[in-house]
């Protein structure tokens, strides 16, 4: 694995080289005789037939002397282009940017008016008031003056002041928003005298070959070169998503004057260089809470060099930055109406609340959506099984596929189809079980029972793509979670689904997975679908509003301020609440529901109403 990462080779590594998942398959073709003998976890991921047919794990094979050896990566272990997403509903706002720019004429210096340049320039300020300015700014100050002949381009921040001074008319003026994922990157260059949204980046987060959650990644950096690495890696990869939305748009990434940027707390920290220890350990406190803003040059991002770095406010805990842009982006804290906000992911983090109160939680629903511990789990690259379709009847299984292609794994999307068409189909029943049955989809495989979603002959890889007992029972740990910190949120509030009224999924998850199969397999509350708005990456636009509006972004420390912050793992309930959302929903129970729900539209005649109202109280 070392190996791959060095030589930029695409091997998929979910666990961070823990040897937890088994995604990292490689077959070794020449030298077996040179690596160490298979461990203990290749032995539990790895069959014997091959363990024979020279199988390894990459993170797991050790190199142990000296000659050559020739490795081959499959098919199955190459991670490929992810599907990222970028795009979010759109908000619209006043432009009011925080970075400004003006060109000024200045009069030559005399020997009757011997004002130092700094002073010249800002008695010629379109505003009234202070200049700060930056030591690098100051030292080419001169030399910009001289070489414009007298008229220069300065760019100034309202907050951290003069970010740039250029020589001659030179009006471009640019800014990046940053939304850094648990497992995503996803960037916005914008052209600040517009607020037009210029181009667009994305890239998977380069720390997840050192941990899938936040957990390992805290873990990994409790040494000082594991912490090194994760600032080190997470700065080039924003670098990149820089360099790439400006080569798309033919832009000097020197002309990014401004970053915004947005996530959770802990990859708020790795970002900035600050050590995250205390946020795994209670009562979870982190370095800094409040708006940040911090020169480029300081931080080795590669845009203008006494640029701003602005970092969005955190609430506390594991809910950072990114739950404070989602709720920016959704209104929810301008809005009298109840709103139920959740953004999906590896760290799933739940808003409740409205233009009164606001309360939220972080749920450490795991890497499961992302393929880890699912046997043909991946993520949503060429090749993933998206959607999932099972006649109850028959159990034939229809499915797509991203790009088209012949199946290769299943992505998360395709997971929650697949576990909730299994458990309409009877597959499955409410405690998770696959029920043995004579069917060709249902047999005993290493891991217990499992069904079959794609034969071999129709897949990439050549062998049957199966959800096993192992998998569901990985499944209903993640959609637990969230249904866990739901439920707990909602209690502590004391409100109930009907007093919802609007419900927003944010994030990849949150835009992909069906919201029906959400629901039947419990991840979600029982929220009527007409209620439910997909509004994709909410995060990303937050930031690009905080952006191109400083009274938004300073909007977002009032939003931080205001919610409550529940820590859910601390909780008297947790365990009792977890273990009860363990369970997936009785089908008959399910349909029930939606029955009782049309009939509430009737006109009951009186003779009836009785039962009717006996029937909802069966349901309760």
């Amino acid at each position: 694995m070392e190996a791959a990462k060095d030589l930029g080779v695409d091997i998929t590594s979910i666990c961070g080289g823990l040897g937890l998942c088994g995604k990292c398959k490689v077959i070794i073709r020449e030298g077996r005789e040179l690596l160490s003998p298979p461990s203990s976890s290749e032995e539990r991921y790895l069959e014997p037939g091959e363990l024979r047919a020279g199988f390894r794990l990459a993170c797991q094979a050790r190199f142990s002397g000296r000659g050559k050896v020739v490795v081959e990566v499959p098919e199955q272990s190459r991670s490929g282009r992810q599907r990222l997403l970028v795009e979010g509903k759109h908000v619209e706002v006043e432009l009011n940017p925080a970075a400004h720019i003006a060109v000024l004429k200045l009069p030559k210096p005399s020997l009757s008016d011997p004002r130092a340049h700094f002073e010249r320039l800002i008695s010629k300020l379109p505003h009234k008031g202070s200049l700060r300015a930056d030591l690098r700014v100051l030292r080419y100050l001169p030399r910009a003056v001289k070489k414009g002949n007298w008229t220069v381009t300065i760019v100034w921040h309202t907050d951290v002041g003069l970010l740039d001074v250029r020589p001659g008319e030179d009006e471009r003026l640019y800014g990046f928003a940053v939304d850094i994922g648990t497992t995503k990157l996803a960037g916005y260059l914008v052209d600040l005298r517009s607020g037009e949204l210029v181009s667009v980046s994305s890239a998977p987060n380069p720390q997840i070959p050192f941990g899938e959650d936040v957990i390992a990644r805290i873990a990994h950096s409790r040494t000082e070169e594991g912490f090194r690495e994760l600032h080190r890696v997470i700065i080039q990869g924003i670098n990149g998503l820089i360099r790439e939305a400006c080569e798309s748009a033919r832009v000097d990434p020197r002309l990014v004057v401004e970053l915004v940027v947005a996530g959770n707390t802990l990859m708020h920290h790795l970002f900035l260089g600050l050590p995250p220890r205390d946020l795994a350990e209670a009562p979870y406190t982190p370095v800094i809470d409040s708006p940040l803003d911090v020169r480029a040059c300081d931080l080795g991002v590669e845009m203008l060099p006494t640029g701003n770095v602005h970092l969005l406010p955190n609430v506390a805990g594991f809910v950072g930055a990114d739950a404070v842009a989602d709720v920016l982006s959704t209104g929810i804290h301008l809005s009298s109406e109840l709103s139920f906000m959740i953004d999906v992911g590896t760290n799933t983090e739940i808003v409740i609340g409205n233009s009164d109160e606001m309360h939220a939680v972080s749920c450490a629903s795991g890497p499961a959506f992302e393929g880890a511990h699912i046997k043909f789990g991946m993520r949503a690259t060429s090749g993933a099984i998206e959607r999932v379709w099972i006649d109850p009847n028959t159990l034939d299984v229809k499915y797509s596929v991203v790009d088209g292609v012949s199946p290769k794994g299943i992505c998360g999307s395709g997971i929650v189809d697949a576990l909730a068409e299994m458990l309409s189909a009877g597959v499955i029943d409410t405690t998770g079980k696959i029920l043995e049955r004579e069917h060709e989809r249902i047999r005993k495989g290493p891991d217990g029972m499992e069904f079959i979603l794609a034969f071999a002959d129709e897949t990439a890889i050549g062998k049957d793509i199966v959800i096993t007992q192992r998998d569901v029972r990985e499944l209903q740990k993640a959609k637990a979670a969230m249904h866990t910190g739901a439920s707990i949120l909602m209690s502590e509030m004391g409100v109930s689904v009907k007093d919802v009224e609007r419900v927003f999924m944010a994030g990849a998850f949150g835009l992909y997975i069906d919201p029906a199969s959400a629901k039947r397999i419990g991840m979600l509350p029982d929220f009527p679908l007409e209620k439910i708005t997909q509004v994709g990456n909410a995060a990303g636009v937050g930031a690009r509003v905080a952006l191109i509006s400083i009274d938004k972004r300073r909007e977002c420390w009032e939003i931080a301020q205001k919610i409550r912050y529940y820590e859910l793992a601390a909780h008297p309930r947790f365990q009792e609440e977890f273990m009860a959302s363990m369970y997936l929903p009785h089908l008959d129970l399910f349909r029930f529901q939606e029955v009782v729900e049309k009939m509430d539209g009737l006109v009951v005649a009186d003779r009836h109403k009785n039962l009717l109202e006996k029937l909802k109280s069966r349901l309760v």
